[in-house]
């Protein structure tokens, strides 16, 4: 049996403790360790969750520990993330129970995949993405490393989402545009034109605000 610690024990990461209890393989082939926090108080007034163990920064990784990162922001998720395998620990994914997920697309490690999300026809997700609640792939689509897509948001087909993305809240992605490395695609945009690296869009039509 491994053993899943969960970076983040905020808000975020106390969604993930659910996802993980309805997750394939959750009492199969892990159990719940804890979390991982610099803020040791961080559940104080909640009950009903796993201990922090530690800071990422000082946890030695044990045998049969496995990892997720609960972290929204692409950055710090990275980076903690980074520091845990240069330590040698293992990633798994969370794939809630719930998602429809075709059987050609290709899911990475260290993936949050929760209820209701629609993987379709030959999607790509690299390693540390998250897909949140009822988002939806289209065919073909391609969702690069690290990034985040938020609850409702929609990628049409042979979209291409670069790394270090985020797309908020019921925004959607025409088909076949590119958003870029580092980009951001504001709640309930539309998307359609193509994003060049590092920009921020908001509205609709999507239009560059940084």
């Amino acid at each position: 049996m491994k053993h899943l610690i969960i970076i983040g024990a905020r808000g975020f990461g106390r969604e993930v403790f659910y996802l993980a209890q309805h997750s394939k393989g959750y009492g199969d082939i892990f159990d719940i360790k804890g979390y991982l926090d610099d803020k040791n108080d961080a559940l104080e007034g909640y009950a009903g969750y796993p201990p922090i163990i530690n800071s990422v920064e000082n946890y030695t990784v044990e045998e049969d520990d496995v990892f997720v990162c609960a972290l929204g922001d692409v950055n710090y998720k990275k980076k903690y993330v980074s520091i845990i395998i240069e330590n040698g620990g293992e990633f798994i994914s969370l794939i809630h129970e719930s998602a429809y997920i075709l059987p050609s697309a290709r899911i990475g490690k260290g993936c949050l995949i929760f209820h209701n999300a629609q993987i379709s026809a030959d999607v790509e997700i690299s390693d540390f993405v998250t897909i949140q609640p009822s988002v939806f792939l289209g065919h073909d689509a391609k969702i690069g490393k690290w990034s985040h897509l938020n609850t409702g948001s929609i990628c049409n087909g042979f979209v291409e989402i670069g790394e270090m993305a985020t797309i908020h809240t019921y925004a959607v992605i025409s088909p076949r545009k590119k958003i870029g490395h580092g980009c951001t695609v504001g709640a309930c945009s539309f998307v359609t034109r193509s994003i060049k690296d590092g920009i921020t869009v908001m509205g609709n039509p999507a239009r560059k605000l940084i």
